[in-house]
């Protein structure tokens, strides 16, 4: 005997059904969310997940090489996931279809999931950083799946999720970004459901790339947002630092399970070059950034070159 149940909570409809009874075997005793699609009737178990998958060795470049080299020159875990997180304006997109440019340029596959903008918004956009996605588009290489999240529910996110990554079998997933998921900031409904998408993308040895927005500043809301940080292997924190009338945009390893790290808060520029991490600028014990390393350089060159003996006549 089965169940089906229709549901709408929020204006957004979910379908669910539950097997009530079947005799002379187990079964599932859970709803699962189903989706009816152009493929037909997809039913994602909800029970399916386990800790079995396998630890890959193998490292794959995030297509910024400053940021490689924060890693030990050889870039993240395959199959892993990475978490970014950072206030408006900090680059988490740019960051994150640098990974995905790296992807297509080793000749794999890379699906996004945009909850913010179009395909072609996205296309012209990343333009302006040196990054053309274009030619992964028309070659295939890419597929960027736009849509906005309150679309439907979570578990039909879940659902088309899956599909379309079975059907598309790409390298690198992005999703972009998930905190627009859901409007509360406090939906556990959104940390079950990711949980259950790094679970899919570990099991098929998938890069898994998530966005996610944050106050401004607030390390701590960077977590307590949605609370998925112990879910990934590996959480960039990016920032704005605003002294001197300027804002400069940093980035930092939080954590990266299983590899040594860079603990250094490092500068970066978004040009049309794409990221690009600055060196450490340290005199006197005090990291220095954006035009004030830049002054304080400088100083330091015209001093060097002043205190150079001279040639005789």
């Amino acid at each position: 005997m089965i169940l089906l149940d229709h549901r709408i909570v929020d204006q957004v409809s979910t379908r669910r059904l539950r097997v009530v009874k079947y005799r002379g075997t187990a079964h599932g005793t859970n709803e699962y969310p189903f989706l009816i699609g152009t493929a037909g009737i997809s039913v994602l178990p909800i029970t399916s997940m386990r800790l079995d998958h396998k630890a890959l060795n193998e490292r794959v470049s995030t297509g910024i090489a400053g940021l490689d080299a924060m890693f030990g020159g050889k870039g993240v875990y395959r199959g892993s996931s990475v978490l970014i997180s950072g206030s408006p304006g900090t680059g988490k997109s740019t960051v994150a279809v640098s990974f995905l440019d790296a992807v297509c340029r080793r000749q794999k596959r890379a699906l996004v999931f945009c909850y913010e903008e179009s395909a072609s918004q996205v296309i012209r956009n990343m333009r302006s950083v040196g990054v053309d996605l274009a030619p992964w588009v028309e070659s295939g290489r890419l597929k960027i799946h736009s849509t906005r999240p309150t679309l439907q529910g979570l578990e039909q996110h879940l659902v088309e999720m899956h599909s379309l990554v079975k059907a598309f079998r790409p390298a690198l997933v992005v999703v972009d970004p998930i905190s627009n998921l859901t409007i509360s900031n406090t939906d556990t409904a959104l940390k079950a459901t990711l949980m259950r998408l790094i679970d899919f993308l570990k099991e098929e040895a998938i890069t898994g790339v998530f966005t996610s927005l944050t106050a401004d500043g607030a390390l701590a809301l960077a977590d307590s947002q949605i609370g998925i940080s112990s879910l990934m292997d590996t959480w960039l924190m990016l920032a704005n630092i605003e002294a001197n009338g300027e804002r400069t945009r940093t980035i930092q390893v939080l954590k990266s399970r299983g590899m040594p790290h860079s603990n250094q808060v490092r500068e970066f520029l978004l040009s049309r070059r794409g990221v690009e991490l600055v060196d450490v600028y340290m005199p006197e014990d005090r990291v220095l950034t954006g035009s004030e390393r830049l002054a304080h350089a400088s100083r330091a060159r015209a001093d060097s070159a002043g205190a150079m003996p001279q040639e005789g006549r």
